[in-house]
């Protein structure tokens, strides 16, 4: 890249955090590339292909209860004071008789009901039936659980460890799922080392947390080494990686003088966002290069997680096929206010306590983009709208729990 002049004014405009992800949502093309996993290693995997019952579950009539399998019309007029007495058999049913059953047993061919075992009295090779049932009473039907042909799952669905014994009860071993997408995370800046830092000189950390964030939501990451702040070096380093379904970088996203990656990428490709109406992390810049989609993270370490969330989660769910899963959330009563610029998505970190058997949020820190044991202390964020100038001691909010969720 030739060397050119920057120009580094604040950001006079901030893209609302809806529109960034609309934006980005329109430049992630889902990969499109398949593998067949055994079950016992397709948790959180996307399924790939529309998945049909190959089978009845169960496939036979089976007892719903333990007792007595009859044929209904013979119990008719039975009572308290007037049981129907029917002999027992450990064969086919034959008229007036009746065979012991265990719930989940099979039902022999010519029974049609059961009758529980509360209602009956065995009396030699005699069973008194104390009350009527009726035809197809305390019986599961064939594929009552399952039906042969039945949509069990559209492509795009991620499969949870229930998932996968459903799949299993209708005889299926293996299943076709979308690839993991692959991310390259790059970090980047001059004053990063990965250990032993003198005076200036800071360990490097985004790099690690990202990686380690693509393996948790089911991506596949390549963990680059530093990259100088050199713009021949960056592009390099970006142009290297374009092979890969999304790229990410961590620092240089703002406008001073050593933030070169905004420029960096518009020179090889497009930049679409820059700046986003969040905090902590406005700085951040999306852009395209060939098709890929660069992530260009800030260097703050809270900034760089918020973004990593906000954008990188939802865009390996969108190369991967799949959507973007909500985040489990704890209802919580807030113990002091927090404070939020309107206009702006606050995330402030919180701690999870309980009091009196609620559960009671406190605030570890609504700022400080630096700060990363801000996030390491916290258990979950409260997210404040951008409507809003802050959330009053006392409210209820839902807290978060966004590092617990793929």
């Amino acid at each position: 890249m030739s060397d050119q002049s920057h120009s580094h004014e604040p950001f006079r405009d901030r893209t609302p955090l809806a529109e960034a992800r609309a934006r980005l949502r329109e430049r992630v093309e889902p990969h499109g590339r398949t593998d067949t996993v055994a079950l016992g290693d397709a948790v959180g995997r996307v399924v790939a292909t529309r998945i049909e019952s190959p089978a009845n579950v169960p496939d036979y009539r089976r007892a719903a209860m333990d007792g007595y399998a009859v044929r209904a019309e013979d119990t008719f007029g039975a009572s308290d004071r007037s049981p129907v007495v029917l002999e027992e058999t450990d064969s086919d049913l034959g008229p007036h008789s009746a065979r012991q059953v265990h719930t989940g047993s099979e039902l022999p061919a010519d029974a049609d009901a059961v009758v529980m075992v509360e209602e009956t009295n065995r009396a030699g090779s005699e069973v008194e039936i104390f009350a009527a049932v009726s035809e197809g009473e305390n019986v599961g039907p064939v594929g009552e659980d399952v039906a042969a042909g039945q949509l069990l799952f559209e492509p795009g669905a991620r499969l949870r460890p229930s998932d996968l014994g459903l799949l299993k009860s209708v005889g299926l071993t293996e299943v076709t799922v979308a690839e993991r997408p692959t991310v390259s995370v790059i970090p980047t800046g001059e004053e990063l080392v990965q250990a032993d830092p003198e005076p200036g000189e800071i360990i490097e950390t985004n790099g690690l947390t990202v990686s380690k964030l693509v393996e948790t939501w089911g991506g596949e990451p390549t963990y680059n080494d530093i990259v100088t702040d050199d713009e021949a070096e960056l592009e390099a380093a970006i142009t290297d990686a374009l092979a890969h379904d999304i790229v990410v970088t961590t620092g240089g996203s703002s406008v001073g003088a050593r933030d070169l990656l905004p420029e960096v990428v518009s020179g090889i490709g497009e930049v679409f966002v820059h700046g986003v109406g969040l905090k902590p992390g406005h700085p951040v810049a999306l852009g395209v290069v060939e098709g890929t989609p660069v992530l260009i993270l800030p260097g703050y370490p809270v900034s760089c997680l918020v973004n990593a969330v906000q954008f990188l989660r939802p865009a390996m769910a969108w190369a991967g096929g799949g959507s973007v899963a909500q985040f489990p959330t704890v209802s919580a009563r807030l113990d002091e206010k927090i404070y939020s610029e309107p206009g702006i998505r606050s995330f402030a970190r919180v701690k999870l306590q309980e009091q009196d058997g609620d559960q009671v949020a406190t605030a570890v820190r609504a700022s400080g983009a630096g700060v990363l044991s801000s996030v390491a202390l916290s258990d979950g964020w409260v997210v404040v709208p951008e409507e809003s100038e802050g959330l009053d001691a006392g409210e209820t909010v839902e807290v978060q729990r966004w590092e617990g969720s793929a």
